[in-house]
């Protein structure tokens, strides 16, 4: 098998990181949370529900981008992040494109809204959805799943699909 980045892209309280760490593991293949790669101004401003600029983005982005690479030189990963822009994702996959794999995590507004208000451990507040939303360009190169679907049913459309690639 070819080494791989499978990407979990979409709005924030799509699943990315619950569905990006059950393919990991099943994969056996480390998992990078590209939440945990925003600078603490980003989280700052989001938690104060101030949506975040491109300014804001790219740094991030290829940090983030940079942690990608390294890893892919001892083998596959699995990273959630949001990736709402093609132009973002474009970064993402700057000179790795043909290694890539993206899955789209899509759902209604309102289930997406209900589990970010679920959420406590979580820096992102709901308020902010609409804003990513406006900002989503929704892909036409990714697998498209729909988060009513579970995890574990999710995740072993991600696994087939992965194994063919």
């Amino acid at each position: 098998m070819e080494t791989k980045v499978i990407f979990l892209m979409g709005v924030s309280g799509s699943g990315k990181t619950s569905l990006g760490r059950i393919v990991a593991h099943q994969l056996g293949l480390p998992f990078f949370d590209g939440d945990d790669f925003h600078p603490a101004s980003n989280i700052n401003k989001m938690k104060a529900g101030i949506p975040l600029t491109d300014a804001d983005r790219y740094p991030w982005l290829e940090m983030l981008h940079k942690k990608i690479l390294q890893q892919l030189e001892t083998g596959s990963l699995v990273v959630a992040c949001s990736a709402l822009r093609q132009s973002y994702r474009n970064l993402l996959e700057n000179s790795i494109a043909k290694k890539t794999m993206w899955v789209f995590l899509k759902g209604d507004k309102k289930i997406i809204d209900t589990r970010m208000k679920q959420r406590s451990a979580h820096f992102m507040p709901s308020l902010l959805l609409q804003n990513q939303l406006d900002t989503l360009e929704e892909p036409n190169d990714a697998l498209i799943l729909n988060i009513l679907q579970t995890p574990e049913e999710l995740a072993a459309i991600i696994l087939e699909r992965f194994q063919k690639t």
